[in-house]
């Protein structure tokens, strides 16, 4: 039990025109490599499994852990801040979908 330990969420508006910008361009790379995993999805998820990928600038990028997939992205290409990792699952598990 954690007594006298309190969270707290702090919700800021942001204004400002340049970061706005920022925002929205680093969404449009994240996009850019979303889709890119969405049509080499079957390719990447049959051959990386157990490990972490990293996607940036349209490539893949494989490691053991989240850092060393990133690492090896941001070596590649230093100004894609829209890169993202997943663990891909050693083995194929059958999911539920409810509606």
């Amino acid at each position: 039990m954690m007594v006298g330990k309190s969270n707290s969420i702090v919700m800021e508006e942001v204004r400002d025109p340049e970061t706005l910008a920022a925002a929205r361009a680093q969404r449009v790379r994240f996009d850019r490599n979303t889709a890119w995993l969405q049509a080499n999805l079957v390719d990447v998820y049959s051959k990386h499994r157990g490990r972490v990928i990293c996607v940036a600038g349209g490539d893949l990028f494989v490691g053991d852990t989240a850092t060393e997939a990133i690492a090896l992205a941001k070596s590649a290409h230093p100004d894609d801040d829209g890169f993202f990792t997943r663990y891909i699952p050693k083995e194929r598990l059958p999911r539920i979908s409810a509606l």
